[in-house]
């Protein structure tokens, strides 16, 4: 198939050219370094400056590059004559000259990759290059790690948690980390975290990605990374010593940016495009989904100065979390000390206090100015306290740093009412941080439907997380409800792993195709919308094909869907000879009869792709787990002997043996509590697993250990015995197969003999208890167990015969004495009365052989497990008893044949009587039943095979020991069997004591050869002298002789010895688990056959056919070995195995916690949490004494408060006076302030204005508060952003804005000075008659692309604004506002609008109508809510509407109004 053929998803498409053949060849690393090359140069730029102006030094330019660092053009430029030298002018892009790999010197020899780059670089193309061209994975977190850019001291403990923490996150939840990329300050921290993580994971496969952007023009020694070409790699030598202003690269950091801005010795060029990357990448999806939640950033700082502060303010007003390091100095330290605080607290004098505290003497160096600017961040920060996360390390999280970042984000989530859970949950499971869900999502108090989280727990299958499939299903996932249809199943096999199980499908999917298409011709079209998609149906074959043709398949097909082709390939020719509709219906049969079990497909899933930890769960949540674990060590073992790759299939054979050792742990279980019961569970059919049984797929698993338990040979025995007893010694079986009156006497018992003993005694005991206790146990427990009341009924006296001749036991004594006279009348055959003409006892064993011969055609026909013939031919052929059977029976017709011609009368008695050796060689069969001398003949099968080995080396020495002997003896002797005889057959005998006499000359007898070879029946001599003796050199025959001794007689002989030994030892071990396991087919095959022995077996075999062949009745079916049970048992005995499994599981729990590995480990954290409390003790006593002295600030505070409430009182409502100082102004008017300044007027950069505003702290915002430095700009709108300088105009003074100061003066962006009214309008109805929902009307703003309210500026509040015409239309405007008298006023007053100045501000109204579902006007905005494409809605009144702050508030006010709950 081509290509290009319609494929429908990417993980698809791989799978199926996985199963193609390779269509391209690898590409070399050097044309891989050439397209990389190619890419960057026609991607990526560098900066240069083009104009040399002299700037302080002679010879350097402005840029801060010397002179002969400038191409000549630059030195005597024509373009920029009389000009002064500009960056944005005098500074050009080029072809980037500096990246590939770099190698950094010293232990290790890190490498990692670097590029140089534009600043002006766009950041998709900075992504691609991270991702396609470095191969990058995407992340599932962004960490930008900021902070102090020189060197700065941290404590111990505190970098220890650091290193931990930021490695931790990294690694667990797959992240890139940010940094400047040089060798000093955070970036050198965050270098030696990666550096001990490299050193103490020995697993390349984890790498963490540490990416540094850093500015060009800064970095010392980067002529070494200069090459057009590239350098692969680039030798960068990390001189800190003598680097001057300069900065050396961090050998930690894996990945290099290196932003060129045309400048040199510069720092912060990099900040922009950094921010850019940044933003741009916390804009993609996570996974690269289509929808979903965006990639999550969060800004982690140490230490830091004033140019940190502007990063963390830029990351807060971005929404970016910050997490920041309490106890690494500077700014960070000035944060985390007023995190907690009321912003109102947050004083210009509390800064200066912390600022000269932990900046010491660079707090000098600051303006009054600037600590006022960052008194202001500073409150804009700790204000958005969802953004803000301050780790303590004596008491965060035990010290986690990774726990506090990913809490921050999660923190960060919370803000949108709306689906928070689902944003959070998403990226926890991204993460892979099961703890961070435990304790942020699952808490106590959350309540989760099932439906809810479907979506979660796919994403957890699909991305192989165990431990969040796990908590899922504690908290509520119902698997039923997840795959209460085959699509979910379905798409879980599409995005498979790349497994051997998925290139299975991808193969069969193509022979599907092909069986499609060929015999009609059909040829594919490109663009089909069948593509080539994996369905259940292919999987259905696939795993039936693993599990065996004997199941049923598992899985219903389509009602409308074509069979494709047989389950399996050995019955591909049958099947296409069949009806193709009577194949349809009867797979359709089949499949009506499968119930569904999500634990089952899901453990299926789990186990095709050799998972181990999701096939434990899922195995845990099988209805039939004993089925389930052989049913997987099944399907494993059969992957495991047909993957090519070694490594796979030794992990698929021991997960296989993990799961029988799982079947057999549940049934010890099972046969300890009950043992009626596991005999049951053994030979049930299950209707979940193809109607097969836990028997049936234990034998075809190959699991010997779960056949050898004694609970399953206690089975088999109870088969072997029929219905008499087990206990029944065996020479009274075979007296009563002779005197069979024996049994009406009770010789021997039966086995309902027995159970009606047990019932017997059992109830007397109950009489007994009754008669003590005066209770009525009987009476209570009649309607517990129905059938068990039932007495079963005595055996007559047909029964017990027949049941006598019918056991399998008895069937094998007869066998026996059957086979002994069959050969004792082949003995006397061949030795008394073999004539020419037949006599009669040889006519009686030729019956006698056709007997033998329908018995072997009827065991290979007799198919009662649905195998199959061909399948039934394969396991008749390996068993070494059939072929003997087969052999014998061979050579017996070849014999006949010849016995019956006169030529060759004699050969045939000749091949009649080697017929009879293995005829007897058969009869060791009769002992595999012996439990004493059955495990010896599996001994003997396996030394014979090492000694068939053996052979080869042995015939080496005597093949070269013979042909040299006779070569030097013999002289050109031409008779083929004298030849064989001297070179082969005589040193054969020499290894059994049989030495020869012709090597020495004093045992030499002419009279016993031939001198010229003509006596056949004599040797030729050996070559002799003139005096007829022997020529050879008597020396040489007698060393070769001894040498040939030494090595074939010691040697080899000892060896033989050594290996059967050896062979012993190994499956001594084994023999009697072997041994149990192939005792079962020969209790089948006794159970299965005719009563009668050889030769009346003649009869049963025309019974049989009779009733199968011509009269098509159906087989007897075998309770036995295959019992359907009824529905009310089937699920009392399910239930009873599950309780046992959770038995096993609970004990396996307990041996594991018990072990000496668990509790080195548990001693060893234990160890480790009293080394960190003991740490953290000093702290600890720190952190108490601040949280003290905090307290006693808010009783002084509050004492305060209670006094001048008191004063008040006493007063009666006069005012107290106030002082005059600022910082006591404040203090007085804590509880005014409490209730907020406003927040929007006072945001830095004035909307659609490159405009910044004046900073105001919270304390300078009021107007009574005196703020002399307090210089705001002026600016309206149709003035294009002029500035006035000098004394405000006399009419900015008659307008005062009564929220405070804003930072600006002038009417801004509003349409005049003072008030600009403005108008909400809220239209509500009542969804239905029975009034449940309250609505209200919205309209959609195209320009930003949210749900608003109708509303604009007005000139009263009594008419709407003018602008909802344009969008209700005249006629709904004007019948609206003639309702706008009879609405009701939820709120009027000013608004904290971003616009807003000193001078002008919005006062908002809110106007609620109220219309009827019947009223006229109800239905013209019905009509123009169709016809109107969206622009207006009607939306339900809820916390879940997306509007922005100040519409919220006034929906929230009309659902107050109208009594409902938002």
């Amino acid at each position: 198939m081509r290509g290009a053929e319609a494929e429908s998803e990417l993980v698809h498409s791989l799978a199926i050219s996985s199963a193609r053949p390779s269509e391209h060849l690898s590409l070399s690393p050097s044309f891989q370094r050439c397209a990389f090359a190619s890419w960057i140069r026609g991607n990526v730029c560098k900066k240069e400056c083009c104009f040399f102006e002299k700037g302080v030094r002679e010879d350097a330019c402005k840029c801060g590059y010397s002179k002969t660092d400038h191409v000549d053009e630059a030195i005597k430029p024509e373009d920029f004559a009389g000009e002064s030298w500009d960056r944005h002018r005098h500074v050009r892009e080029g072809p980037t000259d500096a990246f590939g790999d770099i190698s950094f010197g010293g232990l290790g020899q890190k490498t990692g990759k670097y590029v140089r780059v534009s600043a002006d670089t766009r950041p998709e193309v900075l992504y691609r290059l991270l991702t396609e061209q470095w191969k990058l994975s995407p992340p599932n977190l962004l960490i930008s790690v900021t902070g102090g850019a020189k060197n700065f001291y941290l404590k111990g403990r505190l970098k220890s948690m650091f290193h931990r923490g930021i490695i931790k996150v990294a690694q667990t939840t797959g992240a890139w980390i940010l940094t400047g990329g040089t060798h000093t300050g955070v970036m050198k921290h965050v270098g030696q975290a990666v550096r001990d993580y490299a050193l103490s994971s020995s697993s390349a496969k984890g790498q963490i990605v540490a990416i540094g952007v850093a500015t060009w023009g800064v970095i010392h020694n980067r002529d070494s990374l200069v090459c057009s070409e590239g350098c692969f790699p680039a030798h960068y030598l990390g001189d800190v010593s003598g680097q001057g202003r300069l900065s050396c690269l961090d050998n930690n950091h894996t990945h290099f940016l290196l932003v060129d801005d045309g400048t040199h010795g510069r720092y912060g060029m990099e900040i922009e495009l950094r921010s850019h990357l940044e933003k741009y990448i916390s804009g993609k999806r996570l996974g690269n989904k289509e929808n979903g939640v965006t990639i999550p950033a969060v800004c982690v700082v140490l230490d830091g100065g004033p140019g940190t502060l502007n990063t963390i303010y830029n990351a807060i007003l971005n929404g970016t979390p910050c997490v920041l390091l309490e106890g690494s100095g500077r700014i960070a330290d000035v944060i985390a000390q007023v995190a907690g605080l009321p912003v109102t607290r947050v004083t210009i004098a509390l800064i200066h206090q912390l600022m000269k505290k932990f900046f010491g003497q660079e707090y000098e160096k600051f303006a009054d100015i600037k600590i006022i600017e960052w008194t202001k961040m500073i409150q804009d920060i700790i204000r958005s306290q969802h953004l803000l996360t301050v780790f303590r390390p004596s008491e965060d999280s035990h010290g986690y740093l990774d726990v506090a970042i990913l809490q921050a984000l999660l923190k960060a989530s919370r803000t949108s009412e709306s689906q928070c859970w689902k944003r959070q949950l998403e990226l926890a499971i991204a993460w892979n941080r099961v703890d961070i869900a435990e304790s942020e999502i699952f808490t106590e108090e959350s309540q989760w439907k099932s439906s809810d989280l479907h979506w979660a727990m796919f994403s957890a299958l699909v991305g192989h997380k165990p431990q969040f499939v796990r908590l899922l299903l504690e908290n509520g996932v119902s698997l039923w409800d997840f795959l209460q249809d085959e699509v979910t199943l379905c798409e879980l096999y599409r995005q498979l792993p790349s497994c051997f199980f998925l290139r299975k499908l991808a193969k069969r999917l193509h022979s599907s195709c092909r069986s499609r298409r060929q015999p009609f011709g059909i040829r594919p079209r490109a663009h089909s919308g069948q593509g080539e998609t994996i369905s259940m149906t292919h999987v259905c074959e696939e795993v039936r094909h693993l599990l065996g043709s004997f199941t049923k398949p598992l899985y219903p097909p389509p009602p409308t869907a074509p069979y494709h082709f047989n389950m399996t390939m050995e019955e591909t020719s049958s099947s296409l000879s069949k009806n193709q509709a009577g194949s349809r219906g009867s797979l359709r049969e089949d499949h009506a009869e499968a119930p569904r079990d999500p634990g089952r497909d899901l453990f299926l899933w789990a186990i095709v792709q050799n998972n181990r930890e999701l096939a434990e769960i899922f195995w845990e949540q099988c209805g039939d787990c004993i089925s389930a674990a052989l049913a997987g060590s099944k399907i494993l073992k059969k992957m495991a002997g047909e993957a090519s790759d070694a490594d796979e299939a030794e992990a698929m054979q021991e997960l296989a043996n993990h799961y029988e050792e799982h079947a057999i742990g549940v049934f010890s279980k099972c046969h300890n509590s009950d043992e009626e019961r596991a005999q049951k569970l053994l030979v049930r059919a299950s209707p979940i697993w193809g109607r097969t049984t836990c028997l049936r797929l234990a034998l075809e698993a190959d699991d010997k250990s779960f056949v050898a338990q004694s609970s399953v040979q206690a089975l088999l025995t109870q088969i072997w015995c029929g219905e008499l007893s087990v206990d029944n010694p065996v020479w009274r079986v075979l007296v009563c197969m002779v005197f069979f009156p024996l049994i009406y006497t009770g010789f021997l018992l039966f086995r309902r003999d027995e159970v009606i003993h047990r019932e017997t005694e059992k109830n007397e005991e109950i009489k007994t208890l009754e008669s003590v206790t005066g209770s009525t146990l009987r009476t209570n427990s009649s309607g517990l167990d129905p059938p068990r009341l039932q007495q079963p009924k005595l055996l007559g006296c047909w029964s017990k015969l027949v049941c006598l001749y019918s056991s399998p036991q008895v069937k094998f004594y007869w066998n026996i004495v059957s086979y002994f006279a069959f050969l004792f009348l082949f003995a006397v055959v061949l030795m008394i009365d073999f004539h020419a003409k037949p006599s009669a006892g040889e006519l009686l064993l030729y019956m006698w052989l056709i007997s033998v011969v329908c018995e072997e055609v009827r065991q290979v026909f007799h198919d009662h497990d649905g195998f199959g013939l061909r399948k039934k031919a394969k396991m008749y052929i390996d068993d070494l008893w059939n072929i003997l059977d087969v052999l014998s029976i061979l050579l017996f017709v070849i014999g006949l044949a010849f016995r019956l011609t006169t030529e060759l009368f004699y050969a045939g008695k000749i091949l009649l009587c080697i017929d009879f050796v293995v005829f007897c060689l058969r009869l060791m069969a009769i002992f595999t039943i012996s439990r004493t001398l059955g495990p010896k003949i599996i001994i003997v099968k396996r030394m014979m095979m090492d000694m068939f080995f053996f052979m080869f080396l042995l015939s080496i020495w005597v093949v070269a020991y013979g042909v040299a002997k006779q070569g030097i003896l013999i002289d050109n002797d031409d008779r083929l069997k004298w030849i064989v005889r001297g070179a082969v057959y005589e040193p054969y005998l020499i290894i059994f004591g049989n030495f020869p006499t012709n090597i020495d000359n004093a045992a030499f007898d002419i009279n016993s050869c031939t001198i010229h070879g003509t006596d056949p029946l004599k040797p030729k001599c050996p070559m002799l002298n003139d005096n007829q003796t022997p020529a050879f050199p008597e020396w040489l025959t007698i060393i070769m002789l001894c040498v040939y001794l030494l090595f074939a007689n010691i040697l080899l002989l000892n060896l033989l010895i050594a290996i059967f030994n050896f062979t012993f030892q190994e499956v001594q071990d084994n023999t009697d688990r072997i041994w149990k396991f192939q005792r079962y087919e020969l209790i089948k095959e006794y159970h299965s056959r005719p009563a009668a022995p050889p030769p009346f077996i003649i009869l049963s075999h025309l019974y049989l056919f009779i009733r199968h062949v011509v009269l098509c009745r159906p087989p007897v079916k075998c309770k036995e070995f295959n019992d359907e049970l009824p529905q009310v048992e089937e699920e009392e005995l399910l239930s009873w195995e599950a309780l046992m499994k959770d038995r096993y599981l609970v004990s396996t729990q307990q041996e594991q916690s018990q072990s000496m590995e668990r509790r080195i480990l548990d001693t060893a954290q234990r160890v480790t949490t009293i080394s960190d409390r003991l740490e953290t003790e000093e702290p600890s006593a720190a952190a108490m004494v601040q949280i003290l002295a905090r307290l006693e600030e808010q009783v002084v505070l509050s004492t305060q408060a209670l006094q001048r409430i008191m004063d008040n009182l006493t007063s009666q409502g006069h005012a107290t006076s106030t002082t005059a100082d600022e910082t006591a102004d404040t203090l007085t008017n804590v509880s005014e302030t409490e209730v907020g300044f406003h927040v929007n007027a006072r945001q830095p950069h004035y909307p659609d204005s490159k405009l910044t505003r004046f900073p105001v702290p919270e304390e300078k915002v009021p107007w009574e508060v005196s703020f002399s430095l307090y210089m705001p700009a002026y600016y309206a709108s149709e003035d294009s952003g002029d500035h006035v300088e000098g004394s405000e105009s006399e009419a900015l003074d008659d307008y005062r804005n009564p929220g405070g100061r804003t930072g600006i003066r002038g009417r801004g962006a509003l349409g005049q000075l003072g008030p600009n009214m403005n108008l909400d309008l809220v239209v509500t109805r009542q969804r239905d008659s029975d009034r449940s929902v309250l609505e209200y009307l919205a309209v959609w703003d195209e320009s930003r692309g949210t749900l608003t309210l109708p509303g604009g500026p007005v000139k009263s509040a009594d008419h709407l604004p003018v602008m909802l015409k344009r969008t209700m239309g005249k006629t709904l405007y004007e019948k609206i506002t003639a309702k706008v008298s009879e609405g009701t006023k939820v709120s009027e007053g000013y608004v904290d609008d971003c616009r807003n100045t000193d001078n002008a501000w919005v006062e908002n109204t809110v106007l609620n109508i109220h219309l009827d579902r019947t009223s006229q006007v109800m239905v013209d905005i019905n009509n123009m809510v169709v016809s109107g494409h969206g622009s207006l809605q009607w939306q339900e009144v809820s916390s879940k509407t997306r509007l922005g702050s100040n519409h919220r508030d006034s929906l929230r006010q009309v659902a107050g109004l109208h009594n409902r709950k938002f």
